[in-house]
């Protein structure tokens, strides 16, 4: 394992189990950043000739609940380390029962239900408001959708995910509330990571895998742990295959919004 030097990559992929293996020519680099060190070491290689970092979100044995993933560091290595593209895969529960358990959807849209997070850059030395009314990079999300219909895996294209501070499930009342919103996906991790990388005007692209229906939404027990693991386990083969071919067709230059959201401010602190 590499200490000293830090290679560099153009994309990078959070993510977790069934990701640990999928890059070639490995080496892997510890990142120390002024919010601490990365969930682990952050592993760089190649993928579809691509020059990619993968960070595991949760951790490689899983060690970190959602509200307590050190996304402050994990953007801010890999941004350090070169990445300017970031996928996030990860699994969702439904809030409607037309997205069923092995569904793959690309959210437009998110809505911050956690508490007690640091979710900014810039809480010192200025007032930094980056624009977030759209919080996924078009661009990225474009990608995602083509990809995935040309996998044969059509998503669905749209929708909102909720984010909840975890790492419990929802009641019945609160998954009720979220869907009469009109909300149609919940998770724990998709904020404050989608900020953040705003923040470091990095393209961030969500691939939402659906494991469950959230409780409240069918009659039943509600969601289960071992039921998220098996359905997430059926379906990871294609979600880590979509994401190669979403890495291999990304643009390498990048002509969206992103990269100018900090454009004309006066930041508090030096980017890496």
């Amino acid at each position: 394992m590499s200490t000293n030097s830090q290679p560099t990559a153009e994309i990078a992929v959070i993510g977790g189990s069934g990701f640990y293996s999928f890059l070639d020519d490995v080496e892997e680099v510890r990142v120390d950043t002024p919010y601490g060190p990365p969930s682990d070491a952050i592993a760089v290689g190649e993928l579809a000739g691509r020059r990619v970092a993968f960070v595991p979100r949760h951790g490689r044995d899983h060690r970190f609940p959602p509200h307590k993933i050190p996304y402050r560091a994990n953007l801010w290595a890999l941004r350090s380390l070169g990445v300017r593209q970031v996928l996030a895969p990860s699994a969702v529960g439904s809030l409607t029962p037309d997205l069923g358990p092995g569904t793959l959807a690309v959210p437009d849209q998110l809505v911050d239900r956690t508490s007690g997070r640091a979710q900014t850059y810039y809480d010192e030395g200025a007032a930094i408001h980056v624009s977030f009314s759209d919080p996924y990079c078009p661009v990225g999300r474009r990608t995602a959708v083509d990809a995935a219909d040309a996998a044969g895996w059509p998503p669905v294209d749209g929708g909102t995910l909720v984010v909840i501070e975890g790492p419990r499930f929802s009641t019945r009342a609160e998954s009720q509330w979220f869907a009469g919103q009109g909300w149609t996906l919940v998770g724990m991790t998709g904020h404050p990571e989608a900020v953040l990388a705003r923040e470091l005007a990095l393209c961030y692209t969500p691939l939402c895998l659906v494991t469950d229906l959230d409780a409240g939404i069918e009659e039943g027990e509600g969601v289960t742990m071992d039921e998220v693991l098996r359905v997430f386990g059926e379906n990871i083969g294609r979600l880590r295959d979509v994401v190669a071919d979403v890495v291999k067709a990304l643009p390498a230059d990048r002509g969206c919004a992103c990269p100018a959201v900090l454009d004309g401010m006066r930041l508090p602190l030096e980017l890496p």
